[in-house]
């Protein structure tokens, strides 16, 4: 038993600490969090307004803590060791409050803290202990009370206007509200066509030829006005034409037009290396360069992080902490990359001095960038040990850091100016080339390798043609300002050699009519851009902000893009119209900065929630009284029915907003009895008249025969027609009623809804990533069905992450079967429930015909019918189809033969490993034993026992699992955490 207790959160943390501290410790894991708020109750004080949490231990979790407390009252010292964050703060806070009263008197409680995984950093780190810091544990406990504040007293609203099972969240929603205004800027964005003009030259017959854009005529730049300008940075487009006429003219005098070079201007351009990369700069450069999402980026990182076993190196943490907003790097870090720059690449490769980077106004500043623990350790040299993904976010994280303390790029600009003098105009056009005349740190670089390329001219020419058929096609303004007038297209563009005042020769002018694009939809990159451009959330929440709107099934990913569905659109309005101070994106981002405050003690946490509830409380009185109910939504529309062409009306369902027609009603029907007409036929009109009103009715019935009758009477305020069929019913019928006569026709609203039909939307669905270690996850089988699981939830230490999937995930699209149903006539669909295929009407609700595969045996119990059925487990059992009148069941089939020996009225089906046998249901000795249950027949009330049994087959052979198809993991929802 080792003298020391140390406790992290990860067991993959735990193992590769284990091997650094020797066997004087004991390195244990929390598992994640082990204290949480009540998840039946708000758990916050607001009655006087302490906003004091109730934390509870986290179901669960309780064995997690008995265990650390009987490691700890044995222990001569305990180290709390979480990530060095707010959470990993609060983690470490709710470890002492729990661990405490079970040391030993006297025995210290410390906290330990390291930016990297490392023998090094980990033995540095134990050499400076300290006391748990309780501003970040109240910056975090802030966090989770304003995000409980607002889960729990906004959520029941959507329930009650919306629907069950919606949700809110203080940051989620504002995220939400970045895509869904994006969205509709997309939807009412005004296109504005404009024209450009690009002619190919040569200074000489059969020379090297090059491209330059049309950019003025007689000295005034060529623009056209911009409808979708919002201010004046935006209003025009540069070097454009606004119609085919001004095209046409154009392109007359420029095809006999005489050629020259007006200017040749010469300049050197340097390419400034980038930063190492903060937690949103490594998630969009994933997504760019790798196609990681936010959650797999995350999870490879984490693993590379808690540590990879390197042969005899042993477990190594690869990299320092990802969760950073930090651009800077410690000075061993920098004076090891500087060292490995000059002895790999030379002097020339290393500036003078170190290279500095400003990290972003707001930055908590807490953590070193992401960078490698050791440059020694090249992507190349521990390739091995890694896997694909893994190796491929070392060498980006690694040759960015490296990057970072390199010499800039520099470039030879060339642009040149030419004039083109036809028909009294001079037409003014402009090309930009541009070649790499030291690479510096783009030696590394994916852009010097084009920029190599780009040195045969052959290729730049084929390029730009391209291009310009992209464009024509209607390329966005912005791809199409790299052209061949600008210096961001010209690092592939190498101009041939020209002199002032030398004349060229035309081979050939290309119009392209171009339209400009909305702004494109956020993918999971540029969110996180947008979020941290706008100061909302920090880098260990981009990821939950991202997974919780799309688990939420407020966003849809189509082709990589993030895409509102109707209820999300409709809850960002109900919360931004009837929250409009809680959920703008300004006082979001100010909450952050004063979160920031809370953690560097500059402000109570509790004067920050007061401030924030005194807001919050008058908008949630107004809401609860003034929010839209879209619930009772029945709005008028200019769609017909199809059935009785009467208008539909736009209402709203468990699945979103449909069409329903205006006659369609609920009200039941009206009893009416033969005294009650005969009595007072005016007051029974008058009741019907009340509760109907003058809608078209129908009068129904039995006749003397116990035939349903029934008569449709048209509306009218006099109701003499109704009056004349209530007193012929009245007469000759029985059980009268009078109901208003209901269209049930109903379609969906496709409108609201993105296309998941388009071929973006049928793309290939891409794999599912575990949140904790970035592995591709399994799709397994389970007592309740599929569910998808990390591929390491057995290895030592375990990856618990599971995804349970939803009831729509499982489900097959209905098939439409040729086969009517036999009690309304209407065709019968093949569907997919939860227990495995089964056949039923197309008229449900109203028609709950369900087609059962019935053996030719009558129940032994009460005579009914005998229908195969399947438990939850996919296995097959018979049972009566009276259920639960009679519980009768059997394990084996039921076979229509007596028995020769008892005549039994029936025989069973029953298989072993010697073979499938008929036998006798009174055969105990050889069907396997039932267990008893209530109301089962006792011991000397059960028939004679039979001996007989007749082989009719060999063994049965087992059947094979169903591959399972993998689904799409937009449409699962996480169940457990991950816990490695």
């Amino acid at each position: 038993m080792g003298k020391n207790l140390v406790i992290v959160e990860s067991p993959a943390k735990a193992k590769t600490i284990g091997k650094y501290l020797g066997s004087d410790y004991v390195v244990e894991a929390s598992i994640g969090h082990i204290m949480d708020l009540p998840k039946n109750d708000i758990g916050v004080e607001l009655k006087h307004r302490t906003f004091e949490p109730t934390l509870i231990v986290s179901p669960g979790k309780e064995k997690v803590v008995d265990r650390l407390k009987k490691l700890a009252s044995k222990s001569d010292a305990v180290f709390l060791a979480p990530d060095p964050d707010r959470e990993g703060e609060a983690i470490a806070a709710h470890l002492k409050m729990q661990i405490v009263p079970s040391v030993k008197k006297g025995t210290p409680v410390r906290r330990v803290t390291f930016n990297e995984i490392t023998k090094k950093a980990v033995k540095e780190a134990f050499n400076h202990t300290r006391e748990v810091d309780e501003n970040l544990v109240d910056a975090q406990q802030t966090r989770r009370v304003l995000d409980r504040l607002v889960g729990y007293q906004i959520s029941p609203l959507l329930w009650d206007k919306v629907k069950r099972g919606l949700s809110a969240g203080r940051v989620q929603t504002v995220a939400l509200r970045l895509i869904v205004e994006r969205e509709r800027e997309i939807n009412s964005f005004p296109t504005t066509e404009y024209w450009n003009i690009d002619a190919t030259l040569t200074p000489k017959a059969n020379g090297e030829e090059f491209v330059a854009r049309l950019v003025g005529i007689n000295g005034e730049p060529l623009r056209v006005a911009d409808k979708a300008a919002k201010d004046d940075k935006g209003k025009w487009i540069a070097n454009a034409l606004p119609d085919k006429a001004a095209v046409d003219a154009a392109l007359r005098d420029l095809e006999a037009a005489a050629y020259r070079v007006r200017s040749v201007e010469k300049k050197e351009r340097r390419q400034n290396p980038r930063a190492p990369f903060t937690t949103s700069q490594l998630q969009q450069q994933a997504a760019g360069r790798l196609g990681f999402n936010v959650r797999r980026t995350m999870g490879v990182a984490q693993r590379l992080y808690e540590g990879i076993e390197l042969g005899s190196e042993g477990t190594v943490g690869l990299i320092t902490y990802m969760r950073t907003d930090s651009t800077r790097m410690s000075p061993d870090a920098v004076r090891e990359i500087r060292d490995y720059v000059q002895k790999s690449f030379g002097g020339k490769y290393l500036p003078e001095k170190e290279n500095t980077y400003k990290s972003k106004k707001d930055a908590q500043d807490a953590h070193e960038a992401i960078r490698p623990t050791s440059i020694a350790f090249t992507p190349d040299s521990i390739r091995r040990y890694l896997s694909d993904e893994q190796y491929r976010l070392y060498r980006l994280i690694w040759e960015r850091a490296v990057t970072s303390q390199m010499t800039p790029a520099v470039f030879d600009q060339t642009t040149v100016e030419i004039e083109a003098k036809a028909g009294g105009k001079t037409y003014d056009l402009r090309t930009t080339g541009s070649i790499l005349k030291f690479d510096g740190f783009l030696r590394f670089d994916e852009d010097s390798k084009k920029a190599k390329a780009a040195r045969d001219s052959k290729t730049v020419a084929a390029e730009a043609k391209k291009q310009a058929e992209q464009s024509a096609e209607g390329d966005a303004p912005a791809d199409a300002a790299k052209d061949a007038t600008s210096e961001e297209g010209s690092a592939d563009r190498r101009l041939p050699a020209l002199t002032e005042g030398q004349p060229l020769t035309k081979v050939s002018l290309d119009a392209q009519q171009k339209s400009t694009q909305p702004p494109p939809r956020y993918n999971e990159a540029s969110l996180v851009k947008a979020l941290e451009e706008r100061g909302i959330g920090r880098p260990s929440t981009y990821a939950s902000i991202i997974n919780t709107i799309q688990d939420r099934d407020y966003v849809k990913k189509i082709a990589q893009k993030l895409v509102p569905t109707e209820i999300g659109m409709v809850v960002t309005d109900l919360l931004v119209e009837n929250f409009p101070y809680i959920f703008e994106i300004g006082y979001t981002a100010q909450l952050e900065n004063e979160l920031d405050n809370v953690e560097d003690g500059k402000e109570k946490w509790t004067e920050l929630l007061k401030g924030f509830y005194t807001h919050f409380e008058k908008e949630l009185k107004v809401a609860e009284k003034d929010m839209r109910d879209i619930k009772a939504m029945e709005q008028e529309t200019t769609e017909v029915c199809e059935k009785c062409g009467s208008p539909l009306l736009l209402k709203w369902g468990k699945f979103g907003s449909f069409y329903s027609c205006v006659n369609y009603t609920k009200e039941k029907p009206m009893s009416v009895s033969a005294a009650a007409v005969k009595k007072s036929e005016r007051d029974v009109l008058k009741k019907i008249a009340d509760k109907f009103g003058h809608a078209t009715l129908k009068v129904s019935g039995t006749d003397a025969s116990g035939a349903e009758r029934s008569v449709d009477v048209k509306a009218s305020k006099d109701q003499k027609e109704l009056g004349a069929a209530l007193r012929v019913a009245t007469k000759d019928w029985k059980k009268v009623t009078v109901e208003p006569e209901s269209c049930d026709f109903t379609k969906e609203n496709f409108a609201a809804k993105p296309d998941l039909v388009t071929a973006e939307g049928q793309e290939e669905q891409e794999e599912e990533y575990c949140d904790n270690c970035g592995r591709v996850m399994v799709l397994r089988n389970g007592p309740w069905g599929p569910f998808m699981s990390c591929p390491g939830y057995s290895e030592d230490p375990p990856c618990k992450t599971i995804r349970k999937l939803t009831q729509k995930v499982q489900s097959k699209p209905p098939v439409q079967l040729e086969e009517p149903c036999p009690k309304c006539g209407k065709p019968l669909l093949q569907r997919d429930g939860q227990y495995g295929e089964f056949i039923a009407c197309s008229g449900y609700p109203k028609c709950k015909y369900v087609k059962q595969d019935l053996l030719d045996v009558p129940c032994p119990k009460c005579g009914g019918e005998i229908a195969a059925r399947k438990n939850r487990r996919g296995d097959i059992f018979y049972g009566c189809t009276r259920y639960p009148k009679c519980d009768y069941t059997s394990n084996q089939k039921l076979v229509n033969e007596t028995c020769p020996k008892c005549e039994s009225a029936y025989l069973v089906e029953y298989a072993n490993s010697d073979g499938t046998f008929l036998v006798c249901p009174n055969n105990r000795e050889m069907l396997p034993k039932r267990r008893s249950r209530k109301g089962d027949a006792v011991e000397a009330n059960l028939p004679p026992e039979c001996s007989f049994e007749k082989k009719i087959g060999p063994p049965k052979a087992k059947e094979t699992p169903v591959d399972l198809k993998r689904p799409d993991p937009e449409k699962t929802r996480p169940v457990a955490e991950a816990v490695a």
